[in-house]
């Protein structure tokens, strides 16, 4: 089965990346496993050597021939789906059901929509582990401060405690990418598992994707020519903001807390 250039297909082949990945995940008997992407199934096949059932997602009609040829519906519930609009809270369940875990080689095309796609979702997925370019890894994990911290930083961090794993290199995959992957664990903040307040109310995503976008629109650039007067002007307050500060130079629990005033003067201004 030749990899597709159109779906950004990387297929993982490495049995020491294969097993350090399943490792990582500790699958139990008893999880609610969806696959992203499944592939060739070498992934696919681990966890199966660990679990009685998964559920995969492919995008590929030809692999999901291949595949469903290969396995069982028992053991492999295959749905045929474009990832990015799955509605993944579904996959849960009924409300109280078991949260799913995630897993997958994400191809590097979509990565990012994706991940900020499943934010919704977020409380109905108990983690997720991904294959990520190593560079959107960076940039999901950075600090404040950092050159690598930017909006994705800032979009993922507000829900989510990312941790990285371990990098896997190019000859571990066919076709070999130019690029080194990495593997990402994240876990949704869910009320006191977090130090910020949007462990306890989070802001909408609108209001985080907008206040974000503005903030690192011109990155380069001291606060006060940017966003500052933005703020004023959607009369929020900018005092928590340092007007001589960069974008990447404003953690994230201040974004959040700007972003939830951003919520509450849109449902005050939708009650007048």
């Amino acid at each position: 089965m030749l990899a597709r250039k159109r779906f950004g297909q990387h297929f993982l082949v490495d049995p020491g990346a294969i097993a350090d990945i399943v490792d990582a995940i500790d699958p139990q008997a008893a999880d609610h496993l969806v696959e992203i992407g499944p592939g060739r199934a070498a992934l696919t096949q681990a966890l199966l050597s660990r679990l009685p059932r998964i559920t995969a997602l492919e995008i590929d009609r030809d692999l999901v021939k291949w595949l469903r040829a290969r396995f069982s519906s028992e053991r492999l519930a295959l749905i045929e789906a474009d990832a990015l609009t799955v509605d993944f809270s579904s996959l849960s369940g009924t409300a109280g059901a078991q949260p799913i875990r995630l897993v997958g080689n994400l191809p590097y095309n979509i990565s990012s929509p994706l991940l900020v796609h499943l934010i919704a979702h977020r409380l109905a997925i108990a983690d997720q582990h991904f294959m990520l370019q190593k560079e959107v890894v960076e940039r999901i994990v950075a600090p404040v401060g950092q050159s690598a911290y930017g909006r994705l930083s800032v979009l993922l961090q507000t829900y989510y405690q990312a941790q990285w794993l371990f990098d896997v290199g190019p000859a571990s995959f066919d076709p070999p990418p130019r690029v080194t992957s990495s593997v990402l664990r994240m876990r949704a903040h869910r009320t006191g598992s977090a130090p910020s307040l949007v462990a306890s109310l989070a802001p909408s995503l609108a209001s985080i994707e907008k206040l974000t976008a503005q903030a690192f629109a011109q990155k380069r650039k001291m606060l006060r020519k940017t966003l500052v007067p933005w703020l004023e002007q959607q009369g929020l307050d900018a005092s928590a903001i340092d007007p001589t500060a960069r974008a990447e130079d404003v953690p994230v629990e201040v974004y959040g807390a700007i972003a939830l005033q951003m919520d509450q003067l849109r449902s005050i201004n939708s009650i007048l």
